[in-house]
């Protein structure tokens, strides 16, 4: 028999995420990274990818990175809550990337290393509100003021700056309308979650409405009409009530346990830790519960895994 144009199968296998699977070719990371940095940057058979490859860093999921010209540039998209650690996370990342390109050996040489200046770049899609565009920076976790902050005073620090660009729809049109591959992609996953969240679509029904809607208007069309079968097992992630409840516990454990330990230790008060963990877990459960409801999980299973009520 058989299948119909847009049956689903789900995925029994891990793969790369949709934004990986689009962006770590070197042209369409260059056409990204051109209408995010005002550069006019041609030839994309110059790029060098140095991703970590099957590498689940610290939680930092959906990564490329590419050596452009004489810069290390590390690109992140990210769904959860952006949290404040991001530089430090980022300069353990980057770290273990130039240990990578450089090996153990080469370090102890008299002879400097040259090293590829690094840039990081966040693209904010999650649910919760944020704003435009953030700068964060490494040095604003310092315990006491940086020494180069206080007048007159001289001496050496580490600093690492992450751009942030929230790339969901009404933020920053003007930016992602420059690259064709990242305002494709924004607009395939926009209109796929408006469908879910707010026309309480199924997944499969989503999918089929938004590769419909970029055929006809020609967004990223040749693409999608190649890779659909690719992109569909990628969003339409394995999601059996084991693997639900270990991302229930790790984004509560990451977006709230760990968010109001830090608050609560910085306030002095135990109350701060209680306070926040309880808070961050809540949100995070109603996170994970919305991503199982629309992978087609049913409400009974959703409750039981997360013990929200239906």
């Amino acid at each position: 028999m058989k299948k119909k144009e847009y049956e689903v199968k789900p995925n029994r296998k891990q793969k790369d995420s949709l934004f990986r699977f689009i962006f770590n070719d070197p042209e369409r990371f260059l056409d990204a990274y051109n209408a995010l940095m005002g550069t006019d940057i041609k030839d994309a058979t110059q790029l060098m990818d140095v991703s970590l490859k099957g590498i689940l860093f610290y939680s930092l999921l959906n990564d490329v990175a590419f050596v452009v010209e004489d810069k290390l540039v590390v690109m992140i998209e990210h769904q959860s809550t952006i949290n404040d650690n991001m530089p430090l996370r980022l300069l353990m990342y980057v770290t273990r990337i130039y240990e990578e390109l450089i090996g153990e050996e080469r370090i102890y040489s008299e002879k400097r290393i040259p090293l590829y200046k690094p840039q990081f770049i966040v693209l904010y899609n999650g649910l919760k509100k944020y704003p435009s565009h953030k700068t964060l920076r490494l040095s604003e976790a310092y315990k006491t003021i940086p020494e180069e902050l206080q007048p007159g005073i001289a001496g050496g620090m580490l600093e690492l700056e992450v751009e942030v660009y929230n790339i969901n729809k009404g933020n920053n049109e003007k930016l992602i309308e420059r690259s064709e591959y990242l305002n494709g992609y924004v607009t395939f996953e926009s209109i796929v979650a408006n469908e879910i969240w707010n026309n309480k679509r199924k997944l499969a029904e989503a999918l089929k409405i938004a590769y419909e809607y970029c055929q006809k208007n020609r967004i990223i069309a040749d693409f999608l009409k190649k890779h659909m079968s690719e992109v569909k097992n990628m969003l339409y992630t394995e999601f059996d009530e084991e693997l639900a409840k270990k991302t229930w516990q790790d984004e509560a454990r990451e977006d709230g346990f760990l968010e109001g330990r830090a608050a609560g230790i910085a306030e002095g008060r135990t109350a701060g830790i209680a306070e926040g963990r309880t808070t961050g877990m809540a949100e995070a459960t109603q996170t994970t519960a919305k991503r199982m409801l629309a992978l087609g999980m049913s409400v009974e299973q959703i409750s039981e895994v997360t013990l929200l009520s239906t």
